[in-house]
């Protein structure tokens, strides 16, 4: 599809509905940008090594060559760019460079490890393109992007000296926290050059990771067992505990200190199956324990444990290692390891993080400022080189909050419109819109609840539910018992078969209570979706327990959806532009596995609006390859819609409005073109000369803009800005049609 096709809309102008307000929001205006042409030089280190290696080459070769590069001090992105300030003495040039050797084989001296590094002139950069750019005086030229490039190497160079980095995210271990099994939580920041409305600005959020807390080996393992010392050992480990802590470090670099005067580093590939005292290596067939007493006159205190093997037939016992606090020449893929582990933590660990993380927006505004002082841009010598100044001020930007939409409910309600106050509203003296009816169900709990409690649970629930408007036929739905251990599939189908005895009709819903730390949640769900065919209800048992009207009331609400009624929707002036013509609102976004896990698919989504109220909602899923970022099937997706959009009203969509969600900027263009593509493609399929109107939306992913509001009349509960604020100028970009909310 040439580009011809579509038109990335203009900023046609600026709205003025609503109450302005001033806030201030976590941009830093670059008040002085380069005026001089910068230099780009290509940047590369052979042998090939990974991204915390290739930084540290460079910072070598820039130290140990100053007088060659004429006392420039270049800016080096971690993977081929380099940027200066003025020419070098040379065009095309090679450098040696040498590292000490981490990984010496045991009981060697470290020896030197050589790389070759190519500096190579590539071209100047002019500063003019993106002053044009930047007032909306020109477009986006190879030299706009190259000078934002620049920018943003030049402003993160020094921070990726001194701190441990992953892209455009740096930590810091003032303020690390130490938490239940061995690990920290570290505070980081986020730093970003973003193009605004005739001015530079450098975004800077605040952010956090999960490191290992540095120290003897011996004591993670026993963090990791939930153990009080290393007293507690008494013995073999068992296979789950064997399992549970060579998952956790596995890929750990730790120090040995057995040889005092040659400490190296290894990375921890897994643990032995056999204990020290078992474990034997070369032709003597010693073992671990024997070789460390004769050899280093260490007698080894828990040589009932297994060792960590760091080599090809290299092993360590366990006690006397110490594992890093960080490794400071980070490895490429230790971001994705941070998830890998994220992802193995417990209840209570994700507890841990989530209290760390979550903070009210008085205390994300201090945290930004501590990052801004690390930051340090008024002593950066690298700014300084370049001409760069930064302010030190949060840019202080125009909103407006916009009217509160009104909500209608069942016209036999007590209150059959209201206006949300500060984003939320209950269910009291309101009735659903259209309620569902409930005449085939059952009960699985997956845990020893006594029957009466669920009885009581169920009679407050069906209460509330037909009191907000639910027809709930079954008032007394058979209640099935599992042990956890179970196979899901056939709970449920148990659960479902119970339900539809007693109904005699197919059943509609079953309602799972789980504990506290249940994992079953995604399994109960890929099982009644794709396998049995019927709708599921989770709630957790500590709410069953002790049910509360509200809590009754959330549950009601999505019961009611999940069965086909219709909770509530928008007054039709709020939204005239679906009914004045048959306009359909679809939503698509994609589900990823988890960064570094490249044998999961993702999961592709799109919903599409079925009624003029855009209240009622159907969906299409797909599965595809993991990580692909544009909807592989999403022309028949479309067509799914498209087609029950037509045998619901007999009418075709004039309008199609689509939201995608989940894009990150690099590929907004790509994803664009791609699924535009297939949109137009879906609607030509159906009919050679339909050609609806197509609006496409893309929603930012990931964005790290924060706003903080300035007077205290305009806080919400939480400290927050209000429900509708929107910002549409001063950080937005410089003429194209995008706003913040």
């Amino acid at each position: 599809m040439s580009k011809e096709t579509f038109q990335i809309a203009k900023r046609p102008g600026f709205g003025n509905k609503g109450v302005p307000i001033r806030v201030r929001t976590n941009f830093f205006e670059v008040t002085k940008i380069p005026d001089m042409k910068i230099i780009h030089y290509y940047v590369t280190i052979f042998p090939k090594v990974s991204l915390r290696l290739n930084r540290k080459v460079f910072n070598h070769f820039s130290e140990d060559y100053q007088r060659v590069l004429g006392g420039v001090k270049p800016v080096f992105d971690g993977t081929k760019n380099m940027f200066t300030h003025k020419s070098l003495p040379f065009q095309d040039r090679s450098f040696d460079v040498e590292l000490e050797e981490d990984n010496a084989p045991m009981g060697s001296k470290r020896p030197f490890r050589r790389f070759t590094i190519r500096i190579r002139k590539t071209r100047d950069i002019f500063m003019d393109d993106l002053f044009l750019f930047l007032h909306a005086k020109g477009n986006m030229t190879w030299n706009c992007k190259r000078a934002i490039t620049a920018m943003g190497t030049i402003i993160s160079h020094e921070i990726s000296i001194n701190h441990p980095t992953i892209r455009n995210l740096f930590y810091t271990s003032q303020g690390a926290k130490p938490f239940f099994g061995g690990i920290e939580a570290w505070p980081g920041y986020y730093q970003l050059v973003r193009p605004t409305m005739g001015k530079m600005m450098i975004n800077i959020d605040s952010s956090a990771t999960t490191f290992y807390g540095g120290g003897p080996l011996i004591q993670m393992i026993v963090k990791i067992l939930g153990l009080r010392s290393p007293d507690d050992l008494r013995g073999r480990l068992s296979e789950r505990e064997h399992q549970k802590v060579e998952v956790i470090i596995k890929n750990l670099w730790i120090s040995d200190n057995h040889i005092p005067e040659n400490r190296r580093k290894f990375k921890i590939e897994k643990l032995t199956q056999n204990s020290a005292s078992g474990t034997t290596f070369n032709r003597n067939k010693i073992n671990v324990t024997a070789y460390f007493q004769k050899n280093y006159s260490r007698c080894l205190l828990y040589p009932f444990l297994p060792c960590v093997v760091v080599g090809r037939n290299y092993y360590l016992p366990i006690e006397g290692q110490r594992y890093n606090r960080y490794k400071r020449e980070w490895e490429s893929d230790w971001y994705y390891w941070y998830y890998r582990y994220y992802g193995r933590m417990g209840y209570r660990q994700m507890d841990d993080i989530f209290r760390f993380t979550c903070q009210p927006p008085n205390v994300r505004a201090n945290k930004i400022s501590q990052g801004l002082s690390i930051l340090d841009y008024q002593n950066n010598e690298y700014l300084k080189q370049f001409g760069m100044e930064v302010s030190n001020n949060m840019t202080v930007v125009n909103a407006r909050i916009l009217p509160t939409p009104t909500i209608q409910y069942h016209p036999t309600s007590r209150e059959k419109r209201i206006e949300p106050k500060g984003g939320v509203w209950n269910l009291r003296d309101k009735k659903v819109a259209t309620g569902a009816t409930l005449s085939s169900w059952s009960v699985l709990a997956f845990l020893n609840l006594h029957n009466q409690v669920i009885k009581h649970f169920l009679r407050e629930l069906i209460t509330i539910c037909n009191d907000t408007g639910m027809n709930i036929v079954m008032r007394d739905p058979p209640i099935c018992h599992v042990d956890p251990s179970e196979n899901t599939e056939e709970s449920l189908k148990k659960a479902w078969f119970m339900a539809k005895e007693k109904a005699r009709v197919k059943p509609q819903l079953i309602l799972c209570i789980l504990s506290h730390n249940s994992s079953l949640y995604a399994e109960i769900k890929r099982v009644s979706d794709t396998v049995i065919g019927v709708a599921t209800q989770c709630i957790l048992s500590k709410k069953a327990i002790n049910p509360k009207k509200q809590y009754c009331a959330n549950v009601c609400l999505k019961m009611n959806v999940k069965l086909g009624g219709e909770n509530s929707f928008l007054i039709p002036e709020h939204i005239q532009f679906v009914a004045d013509q048959p306009t359909i609102l679809m939503g698509a976004d994609i589900t990823h596995p988890s960064p570094g896990d490249y044998k999961s698919p993702s999961y592709a989504a799109l919903c599409g609006s079925m009624n003029a109220r855009a209240s009622h909602y159907i969906a299409s899923l797909r599965v595809q390859t993991g990580h692909a970022e544009i909807i592989v099937d999403l022309e028949n997706m479309v067509k799914e819609l498209l087609r029950t959009f037509y045998q619901t009203h007999r009418l075709k969509p004039k309008k199609i409005l689509f939201y995608r969600d989940g894009v990150s900027k690099s590929r907004y263009i790509d994803v664009l073109e791609s699924e535009l593509t297939a949109i137009k493609d879906a609607c030509h399929s159906l009919e050679a000369n339909y050609k609806p109107t197509i609006t496409f939306v893309l929603v930012k992913k990931r964005r790290h803009t924060r706003f903080f509001p300035i007077d205290r009349q305009n806080y919400d509960r939480t400290g927050n800005c209000p429900p509708g604020t929107v910002i549409e100028t001063d950080i937005t970009h410089p003429f194209e049609f995008d706003f913040c909310k």
